[in-house]
């Protein structure tokens, strides 16, 4: 038995610790363990720990000569075993790595996401966090263009663009120059490509008979149902255009509540009316069982044949191409809708807003958001191919090499749950994230930023091969005054130039620098870039707030704030009138730590004119009352592109939109005659010099009222790895992971590289515990020979 140590009982093999070879048998665990490390670790330690620890059994006890010996031989196992740690770090990759070893080399693209996403019905879904995944698995006819800019739409289901034609109020077509007081209707009519083909699902399945298999589903059948791939049987059909107008009678179903109802219903004809048809369809089943809404008619929405429907929309409304493009108006098949209705798969969560079934290239498999979240091929997609032409500098960044190669790239897709920042952000420097966002803890290790402002990679991260995009996004955060409060608000010159003063006073460069690491540009009105009206240089600054000095904005001086409060009537901060000091109120949700650090600084802000803020923080739903009622003084709000339009922005102060008593999205209250007068002729008109002017004007009017401290628009900054590929901002895009490519032999080799097991420490504390046991070893070894125990004779048979 070479190697073996003799403390180790014969015959032992039935349940005692097993026999260990120093020399041998660590290094066979090391070599060819089938266990993970974790489990290997522990078998190594008992390699180490096996000859000076183990327990005489049946009351016999080893030699006192032969357990010296192990002891002598104490500093070779210490070795041996310090030799099995190393051999076991080089057997199946990092020990850090949190996938499984055969998925190393795999074309999987690896993130991670902090909240669960709630909905993913596309009647329902309006979040970010939702449109990562419904973006990837649902069709609209229409899509952005990943590379062009300004951003173009162009076919995705469709077949073409659709070009709207108007009929006047009798059902007659119109000229294409018609007067906007004669167009009753703008009519869409949308061609759906043949031979697309859904993701497989159990709602396709038919039984011999061309019947859905699994439409009626009774208690035995469900009792083996959990989850979706519990279904043993699924199938497909092709893509029709009755799927699409299905999906758009599903935005009026009344238990949806899809959060567009009430815009469509304004100018899709006869939504708001379909509307109430189902109120009483429902009413008359008494709200239970599934209804089917191929049932009912929607006087707007038209199926023309199999793969043509048309919408009729109320008026000009040129922006509704542009919805075209979410989710809101992808296909859903009436089959799916009623297996998904079955009382027994929604007790068991098995909806529509669990397990989406679309089109696209990518479809969802795993559905565990207290973990993981995983979408795969879809293998009926259509298939699509890589653009090849996008704008200047695109050839030159290498976002054109995979011209015409057909997408998506990535085979599997794989979101892992992080709560916290700091794990994630670890987890993409060790390789296993393939891009990130930059946390402010981390923006320092990531981020320098020049003496001019310019942001730059850290050496660490460009040694690491990383890469940084950025881009400002088509965003707007500010603060903005309550138009009905006595004190702030209204068109009185004297509460221009207090609003005017306000805004003069917060200094965004600060704020931006101090609180978003410099992410981003002060707004200078309500457009951001990217955005059509938006002028960038000189004559793009708010002049009632900036001066143009040496080339760029400058904010004006205190001194220019403290004149105009004085012409306002408070001088020094104070009422003319009535002496008393003014007070501003600023209501807010934010109660954490970063908010009171954010509400110090503001209260600054308004300190530097002698004015005095008070921060009167609520929660949410107390707080969405304060501006429904207008009660809230001055608060804070953004608002992100659902198109890239004017539009989407200017109607954010739309006097007819006004969130006291219309609850629209002018959540200022601003009103203004001649601003909704040209609002009203803006958004119909074509972008173009004419557009641009009413604008132009638009912007000066909303400057000069100031009824918003315009804030700031934020900038975004991406990291993403060697091996990760095509990559380019699209903020009007939600489908783009199709056009995203992986290299996994190169990231597989760096992941290897960057986390080498670091294993001496362990080997020096196996050496160290081995050495600290032979001194008890010796004082046991003199207890036993003085109590006589140590001429008890070895009998072979123990």
């Amino acid at each position: 038995m070479n190697g073996v140590s003799t403390c180790a009982r014969r015959g032992d093999a039935d349940g005692g610790w097993p026999v260990v070879a120093g020399s041998g048998l660590c290094r066979v665990w090391a070599d060819y363990s089938p266990f993970p490390p974790a489990e290997r670790m522990r078998g190594i330690f008992r390699c180490l720990t096996f000859p000076l620890i183990m327990p005489p059994r049946n009351g016999s006890l080893c030699r006192v000569t032969d357990f010296m010996r192990c002891i002598r031989r104490s500093g070779q196992w210490a070795v041996l075993s310090a030799v099995a740690l190393l051999l076991a770090a080089c057997g199946e990759g990092a020990w850090n790595d949190p996938y499984p070893h055969g998925e190393s080399a795999q074309n999987i693209y690896y993130s991670s996401f902090s909240l669960r996403p709630k909905h993913l019905d596309p009647a329902r879904s309006y979040s970010s966090n939702e449109i990562v995944f419904t973006g990837q698995i649902y069709e609209p006819p229409l899509q952005y263009h990943y590379l062009k800019r300004p951003y173009a739409l162009i076919p995705l289901a469709a077949s073409a663009v659709p070009e709207p034609w108007f009929e006047d109020a009798q059902g007659h077509r119109l000229p294409a120059d018609a007067p906007e007081e004669q167009i009753a209707h703008s009519v869409y009519e949308i061609h759906i490509q043949p031979g697309i083909h859904y993701q497989p699902h159990p709602a396709f399945a038919q039984d011999a008979a061309g019947q859905p298999l699994y439409a009626n589903l009774d208690t035995v059948a469900l009792e083996r149902i959990d989850t979706l791939s519990d279904f043993a049987e699924s199938g497909s059909r092709e893509l029709v255009a009755a799927d699409y107008v299905y999906q758009i009678k599903r935005l009026a179903h009344p238990k949806l509540h899809s959060p567009i109802y009430g815009l469509m219903a304004e100018y899709i004809v006869g939504l708001r009316a379909f509307a109430k048809t189902l109120n009483t369809a429902l009413d008359a089943q008494q709200g239970g069982g599934h209804l089917d809404l191929t049932r009912f008619d929607l006087s707007g929405v038209e199926l023309v044949d199999r793969y043509t429907y048309r919408i009729r929309v109320n008026g000009l409304y040129p922006q509704f191409i542009y919805w075209l493009a979410m989710p809101f108006f992808a296909p859903v098949p009436p089959e799916v809708d009623a297996f998904y209705a079955q009382p027994g798969l929604q007790a068991k969560n098995i909806s529509l807003d669990w397990y989406p079934v679309g089109t696209g290239p990518y479809m969802l498999s795993i559905n565990n958001p207290n973990r993981q979240m995983v979408m795969e091929r879809n293998p009926n997609f259509h298939g699509e191919t890589y653009p090849g032409e996008g704008e200047p500098g695109d050839r030159e960044a290498g976002l054109l090499r995979d011209a015409g190669k057909p997408i998506p790239f990535i085979d599997k897709v794989v979101y892992s749950l992080e709560k916290e920042s700091i794990p994630a952000w670890n987890k993409f420097l060790q390789g296993y994230y393939d891009a990130s966002g930059i946390a402010s803890d981390s923006f320092d290790q990531a981020i320098q930023v020049s003496s001019q402002g310019e942001a730059a990679l850290t050496d660490d991260m460009r040694k690491k091969g990383i890469q940084l995009v950025t881009g400002v996004a088509t965003s707007l955060f500010y603060m903005g005054f309550n138009m009905t409060d006595p004190v702030v608000g209204g068109n009185a010159e004297r509460a221009r130039k207090l609003r005017r003063a306000i805004s003069i006073a917060i200094d965004y460069e600060e704020f931006i620098s101090i609180f978003q690491n410099g992410r981003g540009i002060p707004a200078q009105g309500p457009l951001p870039p990217g955005i059509f009206g938006y002028v960038e240089g000189e004559q793009g600054i708010n002049p009632y707030v900036y001066d143009w000095v040496d080339g760029r904005p400058q904010r004006k001086p205190i001194s220019e704030a403290r004149r105009l409060l004085a012409e306002a009537g408070y001088p020094n901060g104070r009422d003319a009138k009535t002496g008393k000091p003014l007070i501003i109120h600023l209501d807010t949700t934010g109660a954490g730590p970063d908010d009171k650090a954010r509400m110090d600084w503001m209260r600054k802000q308004f300190a530097k004119i002698d004015l005095q803020l008070v921060v009167r923080a609520t929660d949410y739903n107390r707080f969405q009352e304060k501006m429904r009622k207008g009660t809230a003084q001055l608060f804070q709000w953004g608002w992100n592109a659902d198109y890239p339009d004017p539009e989407n922005f200017f109607f954010l102060l739309y006097g007819p939109n006004a969130k006291v008593g219309k609850n629209g999205e002018n959540a200022a209250n601003y009103e203004s005659p001649e601003f909704d007068r040209l609002f009203q002729r803006m958004k119909n008109l074509p972008n173009g010099p004419e557009r641009l002017a009413v604008i132009n004007e638009m912007v000066d009017i909303v400057r000069r009222d100031a009824p918003w401290v315009w804030g700031m628009n934020p900038k975004q900054f991406s990291l993403f790895h060697s091996w990760y590929h095509n990559v380019k901002p699209n903020f009007m895009a939600n489908n783009t992971l199709k056009y995203r490519r992986i290299d996994p032999e190169l990231r597989a080799q760096l992941r290897a590289e960057w986390n080498k097991p670091v294993v001496w420490p362990l080997a020096l504390i196996a050496v160290l515990l081995v050495l600290g046991i032979v001194p008890a070893a010796l004082m046991y070894r003199r207890k036993l020979h003085a109590q006589g125990i140590a001429r008890v004779p070895y009998r072979e048979n123990d």
